[in-house]
C-alpha cells in the first residue's frame, strides 16, 4: 500500500487527510499524490432567454484558486520527507478520484461532518466506495491523523464485499496494535468467522473473534456497541453488502457508519 490518493481541498478536515497520508507513507514508505477538484459543472448558468452558458469570470477565479493551493501544498509538502505529487480535475469529484486512483493502493477522504450531507465540503465516500478498485479510508471531519498504530475492528459478515475489504486492509491491520474480528450471528449459511481469522494469521496478524447476538438491535447498532466496548480506533467495513437504493431508503450498515463519522472507516465494495 505505497500509492495514496489523497483528496485535497481548502476545507478544515483537508490537515487530517494529508497529516494522515504522511503518516501512512512514512509508515510504507509510500509515495502521497494530492487531487484537487473543481467541477466546472457548478459554473453553468442560463441566461433570461434559456441559453446555457459557462461564467468566465466564476471559471478563472476557480483556477486561481487551484493554482494558489496548488502553490500552498506544494510549499508544505517540499519540507516533508515524502515523495508527492499534485494533480487536478475539472469533472465530478467521485469521477475524477475513481480515475485517478486506477493505479493507486489507497484512497483517502473524509466523511461529513454531524449535521452535514454529502452536498456539504465532505466528499461523497459512499459514491467513492462503490466506484473505486481499490480501498477508501474516510476519516472524520475533526480527525487530526489517523491511528495508525490503534486498535482495529473488521466488520464480518462472510460475504464478498467484507471479504475484500478484508484483504485490502492487510497492510494497515499489520500496524494496528490489536485486531479484532466482529460477527452478528444471524447467517446460519454464511461464510465461517474462523476463516477470516485463519486468513489473517497467513500474514502473521492474530485477530480475537467476537460473536454477537443482534436481539432486538439493528445488526449496525450491534457493531457499533461493540466497536465502542472493544475500543476500536478505526474500523473495516465491506461497502454496500445490500444495494445503495435499498440503503438509501431502509437504512444499512454502511449508511450508518458514513453518517454517524465518528470512526475513521476502511471501506472496500
Amino acid at each position: 500500500m505505497r500509492s495514496i490518493l489523497v483528496h485535497a481541498d481548502g476545507h478544515n478536515a483537508n490537515e487530517g487527510r494529508l497529516q494522515s497520508a504522511l503518516d501512512l507513507c512514512r509508515a510504507v514508505q509510500g509515495h502521497v499524490t494530492l487531487h484537487i477538484n473543481t467541477p466546472l459543472q457548478r459554473f453553468v448558468a442560463m441566461d433570461p432567454f434559456g441559453g446555457v452558458f459557462l461564467s468566465a469570470d466564476a471559471i478563472a477565479d476557480a483556477q486561481a484558486h487551484d493554482a494558489q493551493l496548488v502553490d500552498r501544498f506544494a510549499e508544505r509538502l517540499g519540507h516533508e520527507d515524502v515523495s508527492w505529487n499534485i494533480e487536478t480535475s475539472s469533472g465530478e469529484l467521485v469521477d475524477g478520484l475513481t480515475s485517478s486512483a486506477r493505479l493507486a493502493d489507497l484512497i483517502i477522504v473524509s466523511l461529513p461532518a454531524t449535521g452535514e450531507t454529502s452536498a456539504g465540503t465532505a466528499a461523497p465516500v459512499g459514491g467513492i466506495a462503490v466506484s473505486a478498485r481499490c480501498p477508501v479510508l474516510a476519516l472524520p471531519a475533526a480527525a487530526a491523523r489517523f491511528p495508525v498504530e490503534g486498535k482495529v475492528m473488521v466488520c464480518w459478515d462472510g460475504g464478498h464485499e467484507s471479504a475484500n475489504a478484508l484483504r485490502a486492509a492487510i497492510p494497515l491491520l499489520a500496524l494496528a496494535s490489536r485486531v479484532d474480528v466482529v460477527t452478528v450471528t444471524e447467517k446460519s449459511d454464511g461464510f465461517p468467522s474462523t476463516q477470516a481469522l485463519r486468513y489473517l494469521s497467513n500474514y502473521g496478524i492474530h485477530a480475537e473473534l467476537h460473536e454477537r447476538e443482534r436481539q432486538q438491535l439493528s445488526i449496525e447498532e450491534v457493531l457499533d456497541n461493540a466497536a465502542a466496548e472493544l475500543g476500536s480506533d478505526w474500523l473495516v467495513l465491506g461497502a454496500y453488502g445490500h444495494s445503495r437504493l435499498r440503503e438509501t431508503l431502509f437504512g444499512g450498515v454502511t449508511r450508518f457508519f458514513i453518517e454517524s463519522g465518528n470512526r475513521p472507516l476502511l471501506l472496500a465494495h
